[in-house]
């Protein structure tokens, strides 16, 4: 009350009306040293807050008023004190996934459009049949799911568009989208292929350039050991990149194209167990190494899960009009004449299913690739020597795999158990029932038919069951630098007394040697005195 009576003693000494309110004002205005507020802008609030919400007995609830305004103005000053709320997990998700419902564009014309020429596959109807077999994403992720791959077909030039399946890691999971590009518009494959050329190119100038400069150099020793041939990769559009991959660990988020498999990934990944984290950019640490990221781990698994698990019911495909022999190993066309195959068949043996996709040979490919045979522009260079070496090597033995359209029943068992589990989704209700197989060898694959349809899915660990427990490889032995012998092996310098010792027999066997040689020479004097 002191401090308001001199405030007003201040302001009415003040003649000039204007000057009394802006010193006011000013007094107000003064920040405190403690806090950092100044009493203007604390009235204020506290004034807006009473306008606002009109209590009852204002007066009563002032202090607690106030007392609520300069807590809340201090919690984004406190610093160390107190740390600022994080944004929950869910709402940032959320913030992610609201893109997926809006709705762009409108009409009917373009509503009928999408309806006749979209790619998108009926994801609510995948769903159905999964959850009779028992696989189910849950109603809430297979409707984002769905958002998620409509939202990839808007923006990439699609042809063919599948859901594959969902690959768990212990830190996030994979949505797997498989794709096939429009005829001439995949971009992203042409300019990969078009970065390796260049690449290779000026790893060739390097070495040349190198090559120039050593010259005048002592030539460089040249290694024993041969290391064996680079298997080239299948090109975009066949073997195991015939088809491309899309991931993402969550709907909403963007989504990634896997990198172009190679036959060293797919090698090295039959040797190693390898559990997925959930980044892409993770890297992969195994034995023997695995030449790339989890990205390319990835991309391996998925070829190998798809070349084993994804079936058909037998008679959907056929061979085109060429040849089997030719179209054995590469392509195959669905049949317009296929009725389909009643359930209670399908769930009663293996030979109704066979295999639609490529065998990955032991060499990584699904086409065998002869590493002994060189191309005609490295033999011409070559010369001579080179045709003479290529004529010592013997060309390698063709791998062959089995071929498409093979039954089920002639897969290899594992641990004398059959592959395959075949059952039917409802024995009580068998007339609505579907077929739903079920794979041992890849834990978390199933196929699913009805009637002309079936489908293919996938949710595991990315894990194959080889029947036993796994050891990992042990690293080979290292390799001796240099030969073993007594010019070249180290040992220990002798002492004086030694080296006395090994001079003095060094001597006597020259003296011994030298003997003989100056008895020959006497008698052959003798002989020639007696001519």
């Amino acid at each position: 009350m002191k401090g308001m009576e001199y405030f007003l003693q201040k302001v009415n000494e003040d003649v000039r009306p204007e000057s009394a309110f802006l010193r006011a004002k000013a007094f107000l205005l003064q920040p405190s040293r403690h806090s950092g507020l100044n009493l203007y802008d604390h009235l204020s609030a506290v004034l807006s807050r009473i306008l606002n919400e009109r209590p009852d007995s204002v007066v009563d609830v002032l202090e607690t008023l106030s007392s609520d305004v300069k807590r809340s103005s201090l919690q984004h000053r406190q610093g160390t004190l107190r740390d600022q709320p994080e944004t929950p997990p869910g709402l940032a998700l959320a913030q992610e996934q609201i893109g997926l419902f809006l709705q762009r564009g409108g009409g009917d014309a373009e509503f009928n459009n999408e309806l006749v020429e979209t790619p998108l596959p009926n994801v609510a109807e995948l769903a159905f049949l999964l959850q009779q077999a028992g696989v189910t994403l849950g109603t809430e992720e297979t409707q984002q799911v769905f958002m998620a791959l409509k939202q990839l077909v808007d923006t990439q030039p699609l042809q063919h568009c599948r859901l594959w399946g969902k690959v768990l890691g212990t830190r996030g999971s994979y949505l797997v989208a498989e794709v096939e590009f429009r005829e001439g518009e995949d971009e992203d494959g042409n300019k990969e292929e078009e970065e390796e050329e260049e690449g290779d190119g000026s790893e060739a100038r390097v070495n040349h350039e190198d090559g120039v400069g050593q010259e005048m150099m002592d030539p460089l020793p040249n290694s024993s050991d041969r290391h064996p041939p680079v298997v080239p990769r299948e090109q975009n559009g066949s073997g195991t990149n015939k088809l491309s991959y899309f991931v993402c660990s969550k709907p909403g988020r963007p989504w990634v194209r896997l990198p172009p498999v190679t036959p060293a990934q797919i090698t090295v990944a039959r040797q190693v167990h390898h559990l997925l984290t959930g980044r892409l950019d993770a890297p992969v640490v195994t034995y023997p190494p695995f030449p790339g990221n989890e990205a390319n781990f990835l991309r391996a698994q998925i070829a190998r899960i798809s070349a084993g698990t994804h079936v058909s019911p037998l008679g959907f495909y056929q061979f085109g009009e060429k040849e089997e022999e030719d179209t054995a190993q590469e392509g195959i066309e669905e049949n317009p004449d296929f009725e389909g195959i009643p359930v209670s068949q399908l769930s009663k043996s293996l030979s109704t299913w066979v295999h639609h996709k490529q065998h990955i040979l032991p060499q990584g490919r699904c086409v065998w690739v002869n590493l002994t045979q060189k191309p005609e522009e490295d033999l011409e260079e070559e010369g001579e020597e080179g045709e003479e070496e290529e004529k010592e090597e013997e060309p390698d033995e063709p791998e062959v795999g089995p071929p498409l359209l093979t039954p089920l029943s002639e897969d290899a068992e594992v641990n004398g158990t059959p592959p395959w589990t075949v059952r039917v989704s409802s024995s009580l209700i068998p007339q609505f029932a579907i077929a739903v197989l079920r794979s041992i060898l890849w834990p978390g694959a199933y196929a699913i038919s009805t009637g002309r349809k079936f489908e293919n899915f996938y949710i595991g660990w990315g894990q194959k069951f080889e029947g036993e427990g796994y050891t990992p490889l042990v690293p080979p032995p290292p390799k001796h630098e240099q030969p073993r012998g007594p010019e070249i092996t180290a040992s220990f310098d002798p002492t004086v007394d030694e080296e006395q010792v090994l001079q003095a027999v060094l001597d006597s066997h020259r003296a011994a040697q030298e003997e003989p040689e100056e008895l020959e020479a006497e008698e052959e004097e003798e002989e020639g005195e007696d001519d």
